[in-house]
């Protein structure tokens, strides 16, 4: 009980991202991923991509650890929107979106990612 009382209120936090346009607030659970791409990072949510203002440690440290996975240097998931994966790639938003999954951490992304599955039932 306790660990979905944890989930819950992790995926109702609303989380800032600022862009060259502004700020805007979206709840956790909207952010699908973060990509880094060359020197930008975008966020891609349910409604729409940001171009955010911050780097990728800024944001592996905001995200809440129990739903959020660094797959990849360039990807940070989010294990809510996660489809199907294999050892190379995470499939997630209905096949709309892939990122890419180092070998390295396949085991550790498997091993959280049973958890996180486990933890919202």
């Amino acid at each position: 009980m306790k660990d979905a009382v944890d989930l819950y209120n992790t995926m109702t936090i609303k989380i800032p991202i600022e862009t060259k346009q502004g700020v805007h607030t979206l709840p956790a659970s909207s952010v699908i991923a973060v990509e880094a791409q060359g020197r930008k990072v975008v966020i891609h949510t349910t409604q729409r991509d940001f171009e955010s203002i911050r780097n990728m440690q800024y944001w592996l440290e905001l995200l809440p650890k129990n739903c959020f996975f660094q797959t990849h240097r360039s990807f940070i998931i989010n294990f809510e929107h996660v489809t199907d994966f294999d050892r190379t790639l995470v499939h997630m938003a209905d096949e709309q979106f892939h990122a890419y999954l180092t070998k390295r951490k396949y085991s550790a992304f498997k091993e959280a990612y049973l958890l996180y599955l486990d933890s919202t039932r």
